[in-house]
């Protein structure tokens, strides 16, 4: 995939997937503007600290939020969805708090996505969604199949 000129933006950016998608795309394409979407300010300030590059932008938002989140996708080419709550005891614990994070925030992606003309969104799933046992697999598992149906509005993009 070309990355270059090109706008992405990344969910739970501040992550440690987030961190080093952004390193490497960084280091090895040249894209316009990476946008890091976190819930965390502590964690943006540090990664902004650590990468120091002027393509780097750093929203405040929450997966959970659907206006902020169409709003930052706004202009974006590339979606790359890695927030998630990835704890297995925390999701057990949690359930409503990972049902709304990993599947109404994946909803909200998608819908952002799909209203801002996204070319491309790319999810981060794990390998506990193919035959779930816990809470946190079975939330992956509903945030997969949702992707897929998203499809069938965009025509494929």
């Amino acid at each position: 995939m070309n990355l270059n000129n090109k706008i992405i933006l990344v969910t739970g950016g501040c992550g440690s997937f987030g961190q080093k998608f952004t390193e490497i795309v960084l280091k090895e394409h040249n894209p316009k503007s990476v946008r890091i979407y976190d819930n965390r300010e502590l964690a943006e300030v540090e990664m902004e600290r650590k990468f120091n590059d002027s393509r780097l932008r750093f929203f405040i938002g929450d997966v959970r939020d659907k206006n902020r989140l169409h709003r930052a996708m706004n202009g974006v080419n590339i979606v790359v969805h890695a927030a998630a709550l990835k704890h297995i005891p925390v999701c057990e614990y949690n359930p409503i708090e990972a049902i709304r994070t990993n599947i109404e925030g994946t909803v909200n992606v998608i819908d952002a996505a799909i209203d801002n003309s996204v070319e491309k969104v790319m999810a981060i799933s794990t390998d506990k969604a193919v035959h779930p046992v816990n809470l946190y697999g079975a939330t992956k598992l509903v945030a997969e199949k949702l992707f897929v149906q998203g499809i069938s509005y965009t025509g494929g993009r």
